[in-house]
Formats: structure tokens, sequence, C-alpha cells
């Protein structure tokens, strides 16, 4: 009997890179947020990721690697993709940060887990 197994995600470089070997994985079907995927699909995403991490340190012999998912307004073309990249000191890449104060404390944790808890 024979099997076919449906592609349900596509990878590909990406046209501006962060490093080189920068891929984007993206779900052929068509979503806006990662809150749209189903759980399988996630976890076929992080199936992909996870192989092309170590693709990418075989090629580059790199440090380490970063993957990324930018959400709601923030995602650049109205389609959910996740970015990998490998990483390397001094590479540039960086996290920047808003002004103004931005607490952490229990309370906000307690209504973080509440809200987890509602939903699962």
């Amino acid at each position: 009997m024979l099997h076919t197994a449906l592609i349900l995600l596509i990878s590909f470089l990406d046209i501006e890179p962060i490093n080189e070997g920068h891929v984007l994985i993206v779900p052929k079907q068509h979503v806006n947020t990662i809150e749209e995927l189903s759980d399988e699909t996630l976890m076929d995403i992080m199936g992909v990721a996870k192989k092309i991490v170590t693709a990418l340190k075989e090629i580059y012999g790199n440090e380490g690697y970063s993957i990324m998912q930018n959400g709601g307004k923030f995602c650049d073309f109205g389609h959910v993709h996740f970015h990998v990249f490998p990483r390397y000191d001094n590479d540039g890449f960086g996290w920047t940060y808003g002004s103004g104060e931005k607490g952490v404390n229990e309370e906000m944790a307690e209504r973080i887990r509440i809200q987890l808890k509602n939903k699962l």
C-alpha cells in the first residue's frame, strides 16, 4: 500500500537575511497568527526548525542560533512564519527596548498563570 504524506510547510532563504543561512519556515495553510495554527502544525514547524539548526551548524560552524516569530501587526507579510538563523559573537543582531519603566512582579505572573489555567 502506498502512503503519501501531506506537505504542510515550506522553507526558503530570507531575502533580507540577518546572517547567511537565514531560513523562513512557513505553513502552506494561510493563517495570520500563531494562535490560528494547529498544535500539530506548530510541532511540525519546531521539528523542521531543529533540523535546520543542525544543518546550519554543520555548514557554518555557528556558535548559536535564533528562532523568531513576529505576530499580529508585527508580522511583516500577513502570513505566519518563523525565522531560523545562525548566530555568531559580535554579529550585530540584538534586541532593542523602548523607553519607559517595565515592571516584573508577582501580580503580573499570577495574572498570566490564571489566564493560562483558564485556557488549558
